[in-house]
């Protein structure tokens, strides 16, 4: 009934706009309205172009001032990290070089140009110097961007297998992380989805029956030496992944039915991170945030949040379904020293496998 009784309301609510609406119009029906613009509305449009364009230069200079440091600028983790930023840097300000200039031609030509009565505005059909300078400038600083991008992304992506990486296979699955390792071999077994066996605990669908398998380690941690390059090899179950690792400004999509590959080389151990005054002071904010929100979950009845500690993550970056936002593995760089004390924790595939 109340149900009802609301829709007989909004139906009588949109009867009674209706209504007005029409009085309104018979209320103008004998304005001029020529809609044509006059010397007066262009005047005003000029004056809020300007205006707008000094809200978007405070606006800019207001971020700049409270939120201007780049968070993962400054951070990174890896060899390859500072040229990544470098060219990050770069490429924004470029972008707003030309966005600052651009908007103010823009905005003042709205203003000085404005319409006139008995003003006839200077155009021309055509004009061969503009239009060389308009286009060979953009192609000039683009050339310039992507052949930096390019150079940035072929020494990243050329993996020197003499310097011998550690290889290790990142399997990605919804909605978690699987790590294997490629043991004392340094060489990754066979594998594939058909040959996955829960009963037997061949969770990776590793080929028992190939020798280099047999030593490789599967894990649902990441343990990276510091200082080692590190070559990731990287499959998917399901459906598309992308296996981002921020601090090490690493990206790579894991496709279903190929193998593709991303390698690194850590330059800071988690423990050594976690004292720069940079994290310091970003964990001591969130644990203040965690505090309130502890109180408001107590005061309910509910738990109290633990304090955060920072963790390097291997994150999915593809919405990859329901639980997308939990696809997440901690990553621990640590010494060559407490990386093989690690190791020898773990069990080995051979050893792992349940026997029927």
């Amino acid at each position: 009934m109340t149900a009802l009784l609301t829709i007989i309301v909004l139906v009588f609510i949109l009867i009674a706009i209706w209504q007005m609406v029409k009085i309104f119009d018979l209320a103008q029906a004998k304005t001029v309205n020529s809609q044509v613009a006059t010397d007066k509305d262009n005047t005003i449009n000029g004056y809020l172009m300007m205006g707008f364009l000094a809200f978007i230069y405070i606006i800019t200079i207001v971020c700049f001032a409270k939120w201007g440091n780049l968070p993962l600028v400054s951070n990174s983790a890896s060899e390859h990290g500072s040229t990544i930023d470098n060219l990050m840097v770069i490429s924004m300000a470029v972008i707003f070089f030309v966005q600052t200039i651009t908007q103010f031609l823009l905005h003042y030509f709205a203003f000085k140009y404005k319409g006139e009565k008995g003003k006839k505005a200077l155009f021309f059909a055509d004009n061969n110097k503009l239009e060389a300078i308009w286009t060979i400038i953009p192609v000039i600083v683009l050339a310039g961007l992507i052949i930096y991008g390019l150079n940035s992304w072929i020494s990243i992506m050329g993996v020197d297998e003499s310097d011998d990486p550690l290889v290790v296979e990142l399997y990605a699955q919804q909605f978690n992380w699987k790590a294997r390792y490629a043991g004392a071999d340094n060489t990754l077994g066979k594998a594939n989805v058909r040959l996955i066996d829960i009963d037997r605990a061949n969770i990776l669908g590793l080929d028992e029956a190939d020798p280099n398998a047999q030593d490789d380690v599967i894990t649902t941690e990441l343990h990276l030496p510091v200082g080692k390059p590190v070559l990731f090899k990287m499959r998917s179950q399901d459906v598309l992944h992308s296996a981002y690792m921020p601090h090490f400004r690493a990206q790579m999509n894991c496709v279903p039915g190929m193998i593709t590959q991303f390698g690194f080389t850590p330059t800071v151990t988690t423990a050594d991170m976690r004292q720069t005054p940079e994290m310091v002071e970003k964990v001591a904010n969130i644990n203040k945030i965690r505090v309130k929100k502890s109180q408001k979950l107590t005061a309910k009845g509910g738990e109290a949040l633990e304090n955060y500690e920072f963790d390097y993550l291997l994150l999915c970056n593809k919405i990859c379904g329901k639980s997308h936002y939990n696809m997440q593995m901690k990553i621990i760089v640590e010494t060559q020293e407490e990386y093989d004390a690690w190791m020898k924790e773990q069990k080995e595939f051979k050893n792992s496998l349940v026997v029927n």
